[in-house]
């Protein structure tokens, strides 16, 4: 799997440089993408910018500056925004909904923009002593006006693992009970307190699938903000396949895939379904795919 480099220039630097945000939201140059209920608006498959005086009910940050170096900012729109809907040839969709369809640089774009608004619509109060909050460094982070404690969007480590076969001719996935059965995946789980990411991998994998891991490897990593995962890529070899057996509980299902099988259901002609082409888990299991066939 190819780690890409960082394509959004996020412009730190101009989070602590006073009135910037209102000097930006002046400049007819500055470019606007509006998110609002996790989505955005895009016409012929690309994301939406905007001038920032169409944008007059919204929350706003500092998403960085574009490649021609112009200044690239967040709206984050509240629900029911009827100025918004003027346009009949855009349509909003989310990160699911447009999973593949946009290259890497947008991706890294809408990414951060839907964590940050989720984060700006959710986090109003200080969570140490519920007082109200002001938003500093060009939306990236809160004073409590009560207590003054400074708070920042807040990220969740989780792992993801594609687990294979001792020879690598198969892969083990899970079918999760919030799917119905419908959907085999890799395995993931959040990283609990004190835990490495290593400590990580190796208990999911044994408490939702029953197996014991003899290597592990590190692989990529994707923003997930929903709500603000971090999903930590990894690539397992089992120590004793016969083990494998699902908790029945989180996970209904666990399966031994052939190379053959996961390229029927990549296909989309089963046996079973697969996650989206917007998911790591997804572009785990066509890496390993890919390895052999």
């Amino acid at each position: 799997m190819t780690i890409q480099r960082p394509s959004l220039d996020r412009a730190a630097e101009l989070r602590e440089e006073p009135g910037a945000m209102e000097r930006l939201r002046g400049d007819a140059g500055t470019r606007v993408i509006v998110v609002r209920e996790g989505r955005v608006r895009v016409v012929d498959s690309s994301l939406l910018r905007v001038a920032p005086d169409t944008v007059v009910d919204a929350t706003w940050a500092l998403l960085g500056r574009e490649a021609d170096g112009a200044a690239l900012l967040l709206a984050a729109a509240p629900p029911e925004t009827d100025a918004l809907d003027a346009a009949p040839d855009e349509i909003w969709l989310g990160l699911r909904d447009l999973g593949g369809r946009i290259d890497s640089g947008e991706s890294e774009v809408l990414v951060t923009a839907i964590a940050m608004a989720g984060w700006l619509r959710d986090a109003p109060f200080c969570p140490t002593c519920g007082g109200g909050t002001e938003l500093r460094q060009a939306g990236w982070s809160r004073r409590c006006l009560v207590c003054g404690r400074d708070h920042f969007p807040r990220t969740d480590p989780a792992v993801i693992v594609a687990v294979e076969s001792r020879d690598g001719e198969r892969l083990l996935l899970g079918a999760n009970a919030n799917w119905g059965g419908r959907m085999y995946s890799c395995f993931a789980g959040f990283v609990e307190a004190g835990e490495s990411l290593e400590a990580t991998v190796h208990r999911e994998i044994e408490e939702e699938s029953g197996v014991r891991l003899s290597s592990v490897r590190y692989v990529s990593s994707q923003s997930w903000p929903f709500p603000r995962s971090l999903m930590i890529g990894f690539r397992a070899v089992v120590d004793d396949e016969k083990a494998a057996l699902a908790d029945g509980e989180e996970i209904i299902d666990v399966r031994w895939f052939t190379r053959s099988e996961i390229s029927s259901a990549l296909a989309g002609q089963g046996p079973v379904g697969l996650p989206g082409p917007a998911s790591i888990a997804r572009a785990m299991i066509i890496d390993w795919y890919e390895e052999r066939a």
